[in-house]
């Protein structure tokens, strides 16, 4: 699965790997989503986790991985670009 041409908004995502080694592991589900940040919430929590330098893995097909930085655009934009 494409990630790039979906939503995220609502998958369960868990964060593989990460500049900040306190978010390394850090699983939840999206809240909400900007141009350079996932905002999950873990733990009742907000946690913002900047998509750049980070790896994550989504809930979808037995386990989707990808690039912070292959998704680093706004949603809008991100959709558009993956066609």
């Amino acid at each position: 699965m494409n990630l790039r041409k979906h939503e995220l908004i609502g998958r369960w995502v868990r964060v593989v790997r990460a500049t900040d080694p306190g978010i390394q592991g850090l699983e939840g589900r999206v809240v909400d989503e900007t141009r350079n940040m996932l905002i999950v919430e873990a733990g009742g929590n907000p946690k913002m986790i900047p998509k750049e330098g980070s790896r994550f893995r989504f809930d979808v097909q037995g386990g989707t991985e990808v690039e912070g930085d292959e998704i680093r655009y706004r949603p809008e934009d991100r959709i558009k670009k993956a066609r």
